[in-house]
C-alpha cells in the first residue's frame, strides 16, 4: 500500500480510486461502504485513512476560474498550492499566504487548518470563500462564507464529504525578500516576543532549543519596491550576509540572502520543483494563544536536552484568529510550535507526550494532520465547538460514510 510523502505512515485502505472528475467521485459514493479523500499525502497519522475506499482527488485537471471583480479564484481541491500560485502570478494575482511546502494540495491543507506564518495572516483555511463537495447522497453541494454550516465545514477533516473544489480569496501580486538573522538570544526573544514576530510579513524561528541563541530567524519582507530597506538587526541578532540557512542544502529551498522575488517563490520555504523538507520524518505541531507565548515556550525550553536527540528542527510561527469552528486559530491569535522529528517512532512518541504535558496548561491545540497523543476528552477541552461541528457532520452524513477510526477516536464523529 502507498505511504505518506515522508514514508512514515502506510495506508491500510484496501482500495484506492484515482478520480479525475466529479463524476468519478459520485460513482464511488453510489457504491456502499466508507469513503475518504486522499490528497498529496502530507498527513502523518491515520486521519485520511479508511477501512473502505480512498478517493485520490489529485488527478483533476489544473483548471482555474479567476473572478477579478470578486477577487477570487476557484480551484480543484487536489491541486498543489505551487501549481496554482504560478498560474495566479502569471495573471497578476496572489494568495495572501502559503505554507512552507508548496507541494501540499488546497483541499487537504484547508481541511486540516494548515498555515503559513505572519501576525496578521490567518491559516490557509481563512482564505476559503466557498467550497463544493460530494456528500453521502452522491450529490454535489456548495456552501459559501456567511451561510449556515460554512464555519463547521471549512476545517472539516473530510468528515462530511469529498471536497472537489474551493473558491479562495486572492490579492494583487506582490514582491518579497527573505533574510536570515542569527544571534537572537532566548532572553531577548522572550522579553519581547511580539517585536520578533512582527518584524516582517512572515517570520519563522528555527530552533533546536539550545542556549543561549534561539537559532535562526527567517524573515520574509513584503516589498513596495525591490530596494526597500530591511533592518540590519532584530532584537540582539544580526542579519546574515551569506546563504546559510537552517534547512541546509540550497537546491531545495527558495532563494534567501535578501534577493527580491515574486511572492510564490519566497513565501514557501521550499521549491516546488524539488523534494521538500528532509524526508523520512515525523511531524507534530501545537497552537497556543499568543498571550501565552512566553510561558509556553519556556515550558518547552526545559525539555530541550531530552527531545534534541530526536529533533531535526522546531519552527515557531504565528497566525491570526478566525471563526472556523475546528481551526487551531479559532477565536485566538496563535503562536505555532512545530516539530520535525527524525523517524524514531518510539522515542518521538515519548517526546511528544512530554511536549503535550508541558503545553497542557495553555490549552494547546494540535495540528489535525500531524502526530499527537490527544484523545476525545483532550480535544473537547481545547476545541469549544467540537460538539457543534460533530452535530453538523452527523446531520450531513448520518450513516457515517466519511467517518473513520481516527475521527471517532477524537470525537469528531460519533462512534459506530
Amino acid at each position: 500500500m502507498p505511504r505518506n510523502w515522508a514514508g512514515t505512515y502506510e495506508y491500510a485502505a484496501p482500495r484506492i480510486v484515482e478520480a479525475t472528475s466529479v463524476d468519478d467521485v459520485q460513482r464511488v459514493l453510489r457504491e456502499p461502504g466508507r469513503v475518504r479523500a486522499l490528497g498529496t499525502r502530507h498527513s502523518f497519522t491515520d486521519l485520511p485513512d479508511t477501512a473502505g475506499t480512498l478517493v485520490d482527488v489529485t488527478g483533476f485537471a489544473a483548471e482555474f476560474e479567476l473572478d477579478e471583480a470578486a477577487e477570487t479564484v476557484t480551484v480543484p481541491a487536489g491541486i498543489r498550492y505551487g501549481v496554482l500560485a504560478v498560474w495566479l502570478d502569471d495573471r497578476g494575482w496572489a494568495l495572501r499566504n502559503m505554507g512552507s511546502l508548496p507541494h501540499i494540495n488546497v483541499g487537504g491543507a484547508t481541511a486540516t487548518g494548515t498555515h503559513g506564518s505572519g501576525d496578521a495572516n490567518p491559516v490557509l483555511s481563512g482564505s476559503v470563500r466557498a467550497l463544493r463537495y460530494v456528500g453521502a447522497d452522491a450529490e454535489v453541494h456548495e456552501v459559501r462564507r456567511g451561510e449556515p454550516d460554512f464555519d463547521a465545514l471549512v476545517v472539516g477533516l473530510g468528515a462530511y464529504g469529498i471536497v472537489v473544489s474551493l473558491t479562495l480569496d486572492v490579492v494583487p501580486a506582490f514582491r518579497v525578500r527573505q533574510d536570515i538573522y542569527t544571534g537572537v538570544t532566548w532572553e531577548a526573544a522572550l522579553a519581547d516576543y511580539d517585536a520578533l514576530t512582527s518584524a516582517g510579513y512572515s517570520v519563522s524561528v528555527f530552533s533546536r532549543w539550545e542556549e543561549p541563541s534561539v537559532g535562526y530567524v527567517w524573515l520574509k519582507t513584503r516589498l513596495d519596491a525591490d530596494d526597500d530597506p530591511v533592518p540590519d538587526t532584530i532584537l540582539d541578532g544580526v542579519r546574515a550576509t551569506g546563504s546559510d540557512s537552517p534547512l541546509g542544502v540550497e537546491d531545495n529551498i527558495t532563494e534567501i540572502a535578501g534577493v527580491p522575488g515574486p511572492w510564490m517563490l519566497r513565501l514557501p520555504h521550499f521549491r516546488l520543483d524539488a523534494e521538500p523538507s528532509f524526508g523520512d520524518e515525523i511531524q507534530s505541531e501545537y497552537f497556543v494563544a499568543r498571550e501565552d507565548a512566553r510561558a509556553a515556550l519556556e515550558a518547552v525550553r526545559t525539555l530541550g536536552d531530552s527531545i534534541r536527540p530526536h529533533l531535526i528542527w522546531t519552527e515557531l510561527r504565528t497566525a491570526a484568529r478566525d471563526e472556523l469552528w475546528l481551526s487551531p486559530a479559532y477565536r485566538r491569535d496563535v503562536v505555532i510550535i512545530h516539530f520535525t522529528w527524525h523517524n524514531h517512532p518510539d522515542e518521538v512518541a515519548a517526546a511528544v507526550a512530554r511536549v503535550e504535558a508541558a503545553l497542557e496548561p495553555f490549552d494547546a491545540r494540535p495540528h489535525w494532520g500531524k502526530l499527537h497523543g490527544f484523545d476525545r476528552a483532550a480535544i473537547e477541552r481545547v476545541h469549544p465547538r467540537l460538539a457543534d461541528a460533530r452535530a453538523v457532520f452527523e446531520r450531513l452524513d448520518p450513516e457515517g460514510r466519511f467517518s473513520n477510526a481516527h475521527l471517532e477516536r477524537l470525537g469528531v464523529r460519533a462512534p459506530r
